[in-house]
C-alpha cells in the first residue's frame, strides 16, 4: 500500500483510524492517570495534599522536552482520526444510498456503532472547550494561572486552582460528564474495533477485547467524569 493508498482508499482510512484510535486509547490512559493526581488531595491518602501532587505531575509533562515533542504527534493522532473518521462516514453514506427498507437496529449492530460520527462530533466539540479552559491558558494565555504555587523551589503553574476555578460552574461540570458519556460509548465500538482493523479476528480474542474494552471503556470515562463532580462538591480541594 502506498502512502496515497493509506489516505485515500477505504482500506486506507480504517488502517489510520484503527492505529490512531490505538494511540489515543493509550494516551487517554496517561492522561487519566496524570488528572488522578487530584485525588491524591482526599483525606484517605492526603487531607493536607492540596493538588499539589497534581501540579507537580502537570508541570512535569508541561516542562519536559520530549513530552512537548510528544504532544505534537498526539494533535497530529488527533487531526488524522478525526478527519479520516468524518471521511470514512461520508463514504458510507454514499455507499448504503437508499437505507434498509426495514430498520434493523440492534439485531444488526448496537446504536453506538452506528453513531460514531455524532459521538465523534460531540467528544470534538468537548475537546475544543477542554483544551480552552486549560491547554491554552498553560501554553499561552496564563489566564486563571496568574498566581504561582513553589514547591522545592521550583515555581510552577497552580492548575490545581484553575480546575477548582472552572469547576466551580454547575453548567461546565454538567457539560463535561455529556463529554465523559459520549466518550464511553465511543469507546465502547472504537477499542475492539481498532484492534480488528489491524487484523486481530480470532474469536477468542476478539471476545476478549469485547470485556476489556467495555471496562476500560467503563473506567476512562468514570475517572474523568469525577474529576469535575469531584471538585464541584469539594470532595477535593
Amino acid at each position: 500500500m502506498t502512502w496515497k493508498e493509506l489516505f485515500i482508499s477505504s482500506i486506507g482510512k480504517k488502517l489510520v483510524m484503527g492505529l490512531t484510535g490505538i494511540f489515543l486509547i493509550l494516551f487517554l490512559i496517561v492522561h487519566a492517570g496524570i488528572n488522578a493526581c487530584i485525588f491524591a488531595d482526599l483525606p484517605v491518602f492526603n487531607s493536607e495534599d492540596d493538588g499539589a501532587m497534581f501540579n507537580k505531575a502537570a508541570h512535569f509533562m508541561g516542562a519536559t522536552v520530549v513530552i512537548r515533542i510528544m504532544e505534537i504527534g498526539l494533535f497530529a493522532g488527533i487531526l488524522l482520526h478525526i478527519v479520516q473518521g468524518y471521511l470514512l462516514e461520508m463514504k458510507n453514506r454514499q455507499s448504503r444510498g437508499v437505507g434498509y427498507a426495514k430498520p434493523m437496529g440492534n439485531d444488526g449492530s448496537k446504536w453506538y456503532s452506528r453513531s460514531m460520527a455524532l459521538l465523534g462530533t460531540l467528544i470534538l466539540l468537548f475537546l475544543i472547550i477542554h483544551l480552552g479552559h486549560f491547554w491554552v491558558s498553560a501554553r499561552f494565555t496564563g489566564k486563571g494561572l496568574e498566581e504561582s504555587v513553589v514547591y522545592n523551589g521550583v515555581e510552577m503553574h497552580n492548575m490545581f486552582g484553575l480546575m477548582q476555578a472552572t469547576f466551580s460552574e454547575a453548567w461546565v461540570v454538567i457539560v463535561y460528564i455529556i463529554g465523559c458519556v459520549a466518550l464511553y460509548f465511543h469507546l465502547m465500538h472504537g477499542f475492539a474495533s481498532a484492534f480488528r482493523t489491524i487484523g486481530v479476528s480470532n474469536k477468542k480474542y476478539l471476545i476478549l477485547l469485547n470485556s476489556l474494552g467495555a471496562g476500560y471503556s467503563f473506567l476512562i470515562a468514570i475517572l474523568f467524569a469525577l474529576m469535575p463532580v469531584a471538585i464541584y462538591l469539594k470532595w477535593v480541594g
